[in-house]
């Protein structure tokens, strides 16, 4: 019973590990002692000790007084690792450098992780109006056109499965019922695009499709444009340079 118990411990150790770097990836900067506790609810004296451990690892930094904490650099050389090894990144280089070329706009790939898309790759337009992106950044799946792209290779119930019936709003243009979206879900899939009209952020529209090497898919290439930029017949050759993207990765990723 004691081999259990401390068995049962360990896990919950790393259980507790595990939660405490993805609350410091979600929130930058340092944060107090006090803060952390209150998010993650664990005893202070346990969670000083865990911090004390990753701090003295590298997986946690602190600031001069030694009292606020945040992420540490070994968590960076695991992230890249991941994205260096991965094949599918490997994969889309040339495609969204060509990508990038065609539209001169900022392209990037995201996978699928629970309900949002994380960024493993992107390309920035050298227009000096751009949006901001960088790799490791997470966005909700149902407001962006990587995410829509990709819930469309759901069917109905796996969506309302995987998203609840009231979805957060990151503006006004949102569509915040799940049912509303799934009716949208069912034209990217008859089309074989998807387009987000500032539903995440203003002033800028995102077109995506997603990669078929797998179903569902897990990886979709996006464009991102800003309103101010785009024409009905821009927007009609963006479509068409994503679709054509889409075939020459789904090409090389076949066998993945």
């Amino acid at each position: 019973m004691a081999g259990a118990d401390a068995g049962g411990a360990q896990v919950k150790s790393a259980v507790r590990t595990v939660e405490l770097l993805e609350y410091f990836a979600g929130r930058p900067g340092t944060h107090a002692l006090a803060t952390v506790q209150e998010a993650v609810g664990y005893p202070k004296s346990s969670l000083y000790m865990l911090l004390r451990t990753l701090v003295e690892l590298g997986w946690v930094e602190t600031d001069a007084t030694g009292t606020r904490y945040g992420i540490g650099v070994r968590a960076l050389l695991v992230g890249t690792a991941y994205v260096d090894g991965d094949e599918v990144v490997a994969a889309s280089r040339t495609v969204l450098d060509r990508l990038a070329d065609e539209t001169t706009e900022t392209v990037g790939l995201a996978r699928l992780d629970g309900t949002d898309v994380v960024c493993l790759a992107t390309r920035r337009s050298p227009h000096h109006l751009r949006p901001f992106t960088r790799v490791g950044r997470r966005l909700p799946a149902h407001s962006t056109a990587l995410g829509k792209a990709l819930l469309a290779t759901h069917d109905d119930d796996q969506v309302r499965e995987l998203l609840p019936e009231t979805l957060p709003a990151p503006t006004a243009h949102t569509t915040t019922d799940r049912e509303e979206l799934i009716e949208e879900l069912r034209v990217v899939r008859e089309r074989g695009f998807s387009v987000d009209r500032e539903e995440n952020t203003l002033g800028l529209r995102c077109f995506g499709v997603a990669v078929p090497y797998r179903t569902p898919a897990r990886d979709a290439i996006s464009c991102s444009v800003p309103v101010a930029r785009l024409t009905p017949e821009r927007e009609r050759s963006i479509e068409d340079a994503l679709l054509d993207a889409r075939d020459r990765l789904a090409l090389v990723t076949r066998r993945l």
